[in-house]
């Protein structure tokens, strides 16, 4: 498609998280100019904890133009370590995946979560972003849709992207009604001062400290704001998605564990933890139509193992804008962006699967073997 039909093309995104913030961005990057984002939540707010942005998502940033705001509130990271529970053996240790792939060196951004969003929607005009619009349902007529909200408003648009999450409407009512699956997992998540980490954190690389039964805590060094993202995943019978947990509780988990683990656990304040099973879906068969394609987390949430997802979905983003321009058509687009970005997603929803064990563990980035 030409740049300039880019500028008529009404396009609507539905969810305001990472695929969303960054489908918008790549898309007026490439010259659209009538793109808006239709979020539930009222207002943005610090949630969440620590991620990592890989080298080849930095490298969308520096195309967009975006690379020094997030920058700015990120620390930069050029391996991840993988030892034992108790830290004394390292199982891997590796740089980031295309570290020096690019013209510059682009070290992992380890960034909150937090002022990651604020950082992505801080690159777009406020008329892009509409907030307080929970999607109530979807009607695709062709060559357009139609998306109405819960506060009465009705929008029609030349593309849907429906970045809504693992429990997407947009998935639910046009492409599959498969629930999330529960993947047999808690994670536990808190933000935390450097100067409560009992001298744990040495570096600005994250280490993921690897127990025999399933068990992993690692932290993400947050240097910049003087934290650590301090995280747990274990094993639990219990779906309830949002657990009920405490510093005894931890601490049994965690037993053999690094003392210094031990005694972040047994300290947390736990009214600031966040407490969630963990959930993935099945690879969907489709992911588009004429006029609405899936991204992101609705297309292929995956587990959090292989630190893939929010990875995934700006990906997502920068192969969408790309296949705009490559193909003749919205329909042409969609289908090419399904065809280059899914055999690479189902691979990750794969792999995610396996999570760690000290056995599992002899690399670091379990996708670099695939590939070969």
């Amino acid at each position: 498609m030409r740049i300039e039909d880019f500028k008529n093309l009404h396009i609507a995104i539905v969810g305001g998280g990472y695929g969303g913030a960054a489908s918008a961005i790549a898309l007026k990057s490439i010259g659209a100019e009538n793109v808006h984002v239709y979020e539930q939540a009222p207002a943005f707010g610090q949630v969440g904890a620590g991620i990592g942005l890989r080298p080849t998502t930095v490298e969308l940033f520096r195309q967009w133009g975006i690379f020094d705001a997030i920058a700015a509130v990120s620390a930069p990271s050029d391996r991840l370590e993988i030892v034992t529970a108790d830290g004394k053996m390292v199982l891997a240790q590796e740089e980031w995946p295309e570290l020096h792939g690019f013209a510059q060196t682009n070290h992992t951004r380890i960034i909150h979560r937090g002022d990651f969003i604020e950082a992505l929607f801080g690159a777009l005009p406020p008329k892009m972003v509409h907030l307080g619009y929970q999607l109530n349902g979807i009607t695709d007529h062709g060559n357009t849709s139609t998306l109405t909200f819960e506060n009465g408003e009705s929008v029609t648009a030349d593309l849907v992207i429906g970045a809504d999450g693992i429990r997407s409407l947009v998935r639910k009512q046009l492409f599959t009604d498969k629930a999330p699956v529960f993947a047999g997992e808690h994670a536990y998540r808190t933000v935390i001062s450097l100067d409560d980490t009992f001298d744990l954190v040495t570096d600005d690389n994250p280490r993921f400290y690897i127990a025999s039964n399933g068990t992993v805590a690692y932290n993400l060094p947050l240097r910049h704001r003087n934290q650590v993202s301090y995280d747990i995943t274990a094993r639990s019978e219990d779906d309830t998605w949002a657990p009920i947990i405490t510093n005894d509780y931890l601490v049994a988990l965690l037993e053999g564990f690094d003392q210094r683990i031990l005694d972040i656990a047994r300290t947390l304040d736990i009214s600031k933890v966040t407490s969630r099973s963990v959930y993935d879906i099945d690879p969907v068969d489709l992911w588009h139509t004429d006029s609405v394609t899936l991204l992101g987390d609705s297309a292929h949430a995956m587990l959090h193992h292989q630190g893939q997802g929010a990875n995934s979905a700006i990906q997502d983003a920068g192969a969408l804008a790309n296949a705009l321009l490559e193909a003749d058509s919205v329909p042409a687009a969609l289908a090419l962006f399904q065809a280059n970005r899914k055999p690479l997603t189902d691979e990750l929803q794969r792999l995610s699967r396996l999570g760690w064990t000290p056995e599992s563990a002899e690399v670091a980035f379990p996708e670099q073997s695939a590939a070969k």
